[in-house]
């Protein structure tokens, strides 16, 4: 299930009267709480979803401001996810990043060419994270 959680610290970055939205998928739990906390952390609000399928319909439905992406997780790889979102109307131009532990030279290209704006391997520090979602975000 899609869980929105709100920023702890209550600065929340804004675009256009609302909190900028960042859905982080990954289907292994550990992983998903770090980024999401990381997320959270650097004042935005946070979109949960465990895997693919279920990132794919919280993008459409919720059209948050960044998608971040396990690679693999099951029902839809972040590949497929990618691709997906990249030929919905309503989500072509969102930028969209892949956060993987397989991050050879052929994952790079497959993500990229997939349609992924960013592509971080794990593990990942706090820092380059936080600096990688406002690149992505212009900013905000």
């Amino acid at each position: 299930m899609i869980a929105s959680a709100n920023s702890n610290n209550g600065d929340v970055a804004r675009s256009s009267n609302r909190a900028v939205r960042v859905l982080v998928a990954d289907d292994d739990p550990d992983i998903l709480e770090l980024v999401c906390l990381r997320v959270r952390q650097a004042g935005y609000e946070v979109i949960e979803a465990c895997d693919g399928a279920e990132a794919y319909a919280g993008a459409i439905e919720l059209l948050p401001d960044l998608c971040i992406l396990d690679v693999r997780m099951p029902r839809m790889d972040g590949y497929e996810v990618v691709r997906a979102l990249r030929a919905h109307p309503g989500t072509a131009s969102m930028p969209l990043m892949l956060l993987t532990a397989h991050a050879s030279e052929t994952d790079r290209t497959t993500g990229l060419e997939s349609g992924a704006d960013a592509f971080m391997r794990k593990p990942f520090s706090a820092d380059e994270l936080k600096s990688r979602v406002a690149e992505l975000l212009g900013g905000r």
